[in-house]
This record gives C-alpha cells, structure tokens and sequence, in this order.
C-alpha cells in the first residue's frame, strides 16, 4: 500500500479531530528529533487512538520510540513502567513479532545451561525483552551462568562479543515459510564468524571441536488443495454481483501470488491453520516433498539463494478446483527429535498458503499433472511458474515429485505451449490489485445482494414526501446541464437541488456506490483513494453501462485537512451516508460512534445511515484452544524454570480472527444479545450492560465469543457470523475460568468503550 497524507487518511472525525491528528504526529515526530521519547511516545499513543488506520504506516517509528522510551525507563529502574508501555503497545499491535517470537528465543539458553554447557550466550535486539530476558535467568538463579547480549546475532564477534568460537546454535527463527524470519542469513553469519567447523561428511566418532546447529535439517513438504476459503480471499469467484458484471473490463488479482517474489519486502505466501479453515479443503495431489535443507552444511546455505528452481511435475489424484498450493516442513532437532508443522498435527503452528490465481483457477483431474518450480527467493520460500498438462499433452515427461530429476526441457516447453486456455487475452483487461478482505467482500453475494435491497427500499421512500416526487427526470436527462470535473473549484456544488446524494465510506474497494447507481436516479460518491482503484470503479461504471455523470470520487474534492464526512455543497445535505462498522477481524471499528453522531447531521432530515442499528450477540464456552493461546496455563514451572510470570504479562484478553465454526470448544449457553449499538440515535462510546444468562450445560467457562447482526434498515441484516460472512469472529477470554453446572443462572456484565469490549463473568 503506497503512504498517503495524515490528512487523507484521517476519516470520520469532525475538522478539529482530524487537526488533532495531524498534529499529533507533527507533535510526536518533532519530540522523537529532540529525542524526548517518553512525550512522542504519548503523542503516537494518542495519534493510534484516534486514527488507528495509520498503524502500519506508523509502525518504525513508533517501535523505535517504545524502544528507546523503555530504554531510559529502565535506567531510571522503572520495570512496572516499562511492562505498561509494552501492554499500551501491544493494544496497539497484538502480533508484534519483535515481542513474540523474541521472547521464546531467550529460553533456550536457560535450557542449554541445564543440559551442562560450560558457556551459554543469549542475544536480543530489543532494549526491553532484553532487560526481561535478564529477569527471566535471574529468577531462575542463572544470571552468573547465561550471558545475554544486547545486539543482533548478525553483530556478534568474537572475541568482542563471544570469548571463543562456540560449539553449537540454537535457533528457531523459522516462519511457517520456513526462511522468512532470516534463518538462513544468520547461520551463515555464524559459520563464518562464530561457530567451529562443521565435522567432515562421512566422518565418524567425537564431535568436540566441530560446530554444530539445531535444527539439523529441514524438510518441505507440499500439496495441492481445493479450497473455498482460499479461492475466496484470493480471486473473484462470481461474474455478477449485486447486478454487476464484475469481470468482462477489470482481471482482479490479490498481493499474495503463486509467481516468483518480485518485491523483495512481499510474501508470496498467506497463511492458514488448515485443519481449522473453514469449509475444510481437498487435496488434489499425493503430499509431495518440495525441498530439503541441512543447516550444517554451510556451502548449502549459502548456494541456497542462487540454487536454479526445483521443477517437480505432481500427478492430480482427484478431481477438483486447483485452488494453492500449502507448504509445510519437518525440523530434524536431532537425531531422534523432529518437530513438524503439518497440517495433520496438533500444533500452534499454520501453514504457508500459496493462492493460485487468474486462468490457473480451473478444475482438474486424474490424468491432468500440475507443474511447479519451487526455490528459495529473497528469503522466501517461493512455488512459481504453474502450470496445469493434460493426458495428451503430458505425452512422456517423466513424472518425479520426490527429487530434482527435470523433465526434458525441450518436451516441457513443448507442452507448455500447447496449454489451452479459454479466457481473453490478458492484454485487454485492466488490472487490478486488491487485499484478501476487498475480495473477500466481492465474493460476499448475500452482503452485496442485502445491500442492493436495503438501498432500494431506503431510495424509493426517499423519493416521495406527502406524495410529492423530489423528482421527475432521471440522472441522464439532466446530465447535460452538470459539469462534474474532478476539480476542487468546480465539484458537486452543480448538483440540482432535488437530487438524492449517497456518500459510500466503506474501507477499501467498494461496489456500493454502482450498486446504488443502478436503482435509479441518483448521485454517488466513493471515498475511495487508490488512483487504480479508481480507475478499476470507473471501467466497472462502464462496462454496466453507468453514465460517468453518477459516480465521483469524494477525496477529489478535499483539501488535505478536511474531513471525509462533510455537507456535498452549500445548503445540501446526503440522503444516503454507508459507514463501514465492522472490522474483518470480529471488531468494531474504532471510532464508529463518533462516525455515526457526526454523519448524522449532515443527512437531510428523511436521510439515513447505513447500518441503522448492530445489535452484539454473544454466547458462553468452555475452549482449552483459546485458554491455551491466551497465557501460560498453571502454577507448574515450565520444564521446571520459572517462566510463566514474565510471559504473561503480555497477555491480550480479547483473541480476533477466530473462525468459530471450526475452533475447538463446548457450548455452555444458548447465543442471547449482549449490547444494541443503534447508530441513528447513539449519543456516547461508552456503554454498559448486565444481563442473565442461562446455563444449559456443565463446564468451565473460559471465554465470550461475540459476533455481530448489523441492520441495513428495520428488517434487512447481516449476520458476521453466517456461512457466508467475510468478517471473522472474536472472543473475550476470562482470567479464572468460571465452574458451572446446567441450570445456573449467570450474570453477564458488558461496557462497550471506544470500540473495545470488555466482559465480567459473575454467578446469579
């Protein structure tokens, strides 16, 4: 995504919110010069808060300053401070990495020193999971026995850092792509520069005085799978949508690409927990093994990134939509211990996810082969140049998944050109790129269909006061006396008087505003921003026969201090204003309230919101996953060190994305409503509820899912947690678990702050 303007990203605010933000981060910036850390800390704390859509264009430098901020807060001994800030972050950015995946980096050396190493040394970048990590050794009487070092392992030497070269290195710096946490990049830092020698191959007996690594080796394995969840995230599955024809002017395409990595900063890959997804999947070929790797092989690792592609031709075994490829692999410990991350185990980890996309998507069958390349790129794992052959053109290319035998390059390319595809050349499409959720939103027909029917009813009641028409002539009858240029001197302000004029605010890509075009006679604005984007709306407008009089792009006619939600001229107010309520990850969007009251009063008085009301439903379970994955469970050291206190204090109380049709848990009631947001009246973004909640069976209850049901009007709603909902679900997780038995009566207390729910479980 390219960086916009504070002031264009600051949407749904009055005119002081969005100065405020504006400068906030003036305010923050100009302090993180002066190196005044711990004020441009609270400055971003407060900028996130109000505009938490700049989180990822903000990200650098707010960790930077939390970093630096800890720093001084330590030198000053203020631990607790420093576990609040972190906390305030973590809010923020629930899947920070540098907190997470550090944090179990550092108990390794406490576990080698129990094994009996004469010297263990330990290396952190941050200042803070650093000062923690020392914490951790120090109550676990270690502190005289690990030495952690404050830098990256890519800056360690010896003797400066290390007294010698060591004899062996731990590390799991491993993502479900197997190399994109830099794997490969330190090792052979280390075998150059820290560790001993690798014992000879073949060479038997002792191996003191040689190096050594764990993990040993590394395996990838693959196959390829039908996957609804999948195709739906990642290509646009439907023709027509909402009454419009989606594909014959636009190739939609997601960032996630089965082609070789081009940006050296992208993932070719998403991920998934796939005994978990949704809808389940398919596999269309036999598991077949993609790649190995031996991480004490140091000539291997550095040939790695410039090893030519594994072509591996895989016989399809069923019949099927070729939907990705999933990847997976299996770390050699040692000899005896492996760890693997297969979709058949019970484990925290997920899989890599390689969406095929374009005039790939297609049915396959036993007879077909599919053709993958598959190397190490950029750091990543990467499956490349697909392509699917039939019986006839599969002729005598030899058919090997288990090593890296070719088929004849000549008799490949031969087949290759042979392909058959039924789709228009790509040449004469426009394309464009769009995230997993705005596909995923395309794909959404009863979302789209819903809302068809909500704004058809909502502009026809419109249209008509006391039996007297607003208007008699439609949009293209008067088209001629409009001039609609995209200038901010000559914009809306030429509309007639009478005309019904509906702002689109949805995040992302939008097709509300042509949806809404096609009813009738009325004036649409999209706040889309993305120059492609808007390209891709124009030709869809287009290609369904929309006169370009009816759809503007509302960014063209702001200033880079204005609000989004603003009056369309002088005197003129929207009949129609689509907030976008609910996040993709089961939240409420931040501010929505303040959204709402402010949208209010720029509607004429007939106007409308869309949603109108969201009603919060929630019900209680009994989940050992989500207690699992909140927070160290018990007294019991782990492997008998003292862990548990430091780690959880990280701990967040509300888990997002979850997919409730397939997490793991025993339902202990029936759903009942928890909170009724109605966004035509709603005043304040702070609200409390209690209400009684029947047990109907025995357990522990560990957590609240909640989802929602958002009405478009008085009857027509979505429900977020339907089969067919691109939005996931979220889960409030309980501290203490409470112990129920069938027949209780619980008291359920809610307060709805600023966007955030929390929840208190109490008997009757």
């Amino acid at each position: 995504m390219s960086a916009r303007r504070p002031g264009r990203r600051a949407r749904g605010g009055s005119r002081g919110r969005v100065r405020l933000v504006y400068r906030s981060l003036q305010s923050a910036q100009d302090y993180l010069e002066r190196e005044d850390f711990g004020t441009a800390f609270a400055h971003y704390l407060l900028l996130l808060n109000l505009a938490p859509e700049l989180k990822d264009i903000i990200r650098e430098s707010f960790q930077h300053t939390l970093f630096k901020w800890a720093e001084e807060l330590d030198s000053l001994s203020r631990i607790q401070d420093i576990f609040d800030c972190y906390e305030q972050a973590l809010e923020l950015y629930p899947n920070n990495e540098v907190i997470w995946n550090s944090m179990g980096e550092h108990l390794f050396s406490m576990f080698a020193r129990e094994a009996g190493a004469s010297h263990v040394y330990a290396c952190e970048l941050s200042k803070t999971m650093y000062e923690l990590a020392c914490e951790v050794v120090a109550s676990n009487q270690m502190a005289g026995e690990i030495k952690i070092l404050h830098m990256k392992s890519l800056d360690m030497e010896v003797p400066k850092d290390l007294s010698s070269r060591v004899s062996l290195v731990v590390t799991e710096t491993v993502d479900a792509g197997l190399f994109g946490e830099g794997i490969v990049e330190s090792l052979i830092h280390a075998w150059q520069h820290l560790l001993l020698p690798p014992r000879p191959a073949g060479q038997e007996g002792p191996t003191e005085g040689f190096g050594r690594v764990i993990p040993l080796h590394a395996v990838v394995f693959g196959m390829v799978v039908e996957c609804q969840e999948i195709r739906r995230h990642h290509r646009v599955c439907f023709n027509e949508v909402g009454g419009l024809r989606l594909n014959e002017a636009v190739m939609w395409y997601s960032p996630v690409s089965n082609e070789s990595c081009i940006d050296d900063a992208a993932e070719p890959y998403t991920t998934e927990r796939m005994r978990q997804v949704p809808g389940g999947y398919t596999t269309l070929t036999d598991h077949f093994q993609a790649m190995t790797i031996d991480f004490n092989n140091p000539r291997e690792l550095e040939e790695l990134t410039t090893r030519n592609p594994c072509r591996l031709c895989l016989p399809v075994v069923k019949e099927g939509v070729l939907d990705a490829i999933v990847a997976w692999f299996v770390l050699q410990l040692d000899e005896d211990t492996s760890l693997s991350t297969g979709p058949d185990e019970e484990t925290c980890w997920e899989q890599a996810v390689y969406p095929i996309q374009g005039v790939l998507g297609q049915t396959v069958k036993p007879g077909n082969t599919v053709v993958v390349d598959v190397s190490c790129k950029n750091s990543y794992l990467v499956f490349h140049s697909i392509a699917v052959l039939s019986h006839e053109h599969k002729m005598e290319i030899e058919v090997n998944t288990m090593s890296n035998h070719l088929a004849s390059e000549a008799e490949l390319c031969d087949a290759l050109a042979n392909l058959q595809t039924t789709s228009e050349p790509r040449t004469t499409l426009l394309h464009c790129m769009l995230e997993s959720s705005e596909i995923a939103r395309l794909n959404n027909t009863q979302y789209n269909d819903h809302f068809k029917s909500a704004l058809s009813s909502i502009l026809f009641s419109l249209t008509s006061v006391d039996g007297e028409i607003y208007f008699s002539q439609t949009i293209n009858d008067r088209s001629s006396n409009m001039n609609c240029e995209n200038t901010n001197s000559q914009s809306s302000s030429d509309l007639t008087s009478d005309m019904l004029c509906v702002l689109d605010v949805s995040e992302g890509f939008s097709i509300l505003p042509l949806i809404t075009a096609k009813l009738g006679s009325v004036k649409v604005f999209s706040s889309l921003e993305k120059v492609q984007q808007q390209v891709a709306l124009n030709a869809l407008a287009e290609s369904n026969e929309i006169s370009k009089d009816v759809l503007e792009f509302w960014h063209n006619y702001l200033e880079d201090d204005s609000t989004l939600l603003q009056r369309p001229q002088a005197g003129k107010l929207w009949s129609v204003i689509i907030l976008d309520a609910i996040e993709m990850c089961g939240l409420i969007r931040q501010g929505l309230v303040e959204k709402a009251a402010l949208a209010r009063c720029l509607l004429r008085p007939e106007g409308r919101l869309m949603p109108q009301c969201i009603k919060i439903y929630g019900m209680l379970i009994e989940s050992e996953t989500l207690q699992q994955e909140s927070a160290v469970q018990g007294k019991e050291a782990t492997l008998g060190f003292n862990i548990a206190p430091f780690i959880n204090q990280f701990k967040v109380p509300v888990h997002v994305f979850l997919h409730l049709s397939t997490l793991p848990h025993v339902r202990l009631s029936e759903p009942v409503e928890l909170l009724k947001l109605d966004l035509m009246s709603v005043v304040t973004d702070d609200l409390c509820n209690e209400i009684r909640v029947q047990v109907y069976s025995s357990g522990r209850i560990t957590a609240v899912p909640f989802w929602y049901e958002i009405y478009l009007d008085t009857e027509i709603s979505l429900n977020t947690w339907s089969d067919t909902s691109h939005w996931k679900q979220a889960a409030f997780v309980l501290d203490n678990p409470v112990q129920v038995n069938a027949g209780d009566e619980l008291i359920l207390k809610i307060h709805y702050h600023k966007s955030n729910i929390s929840m208190i479980v109490n008997h009757g």
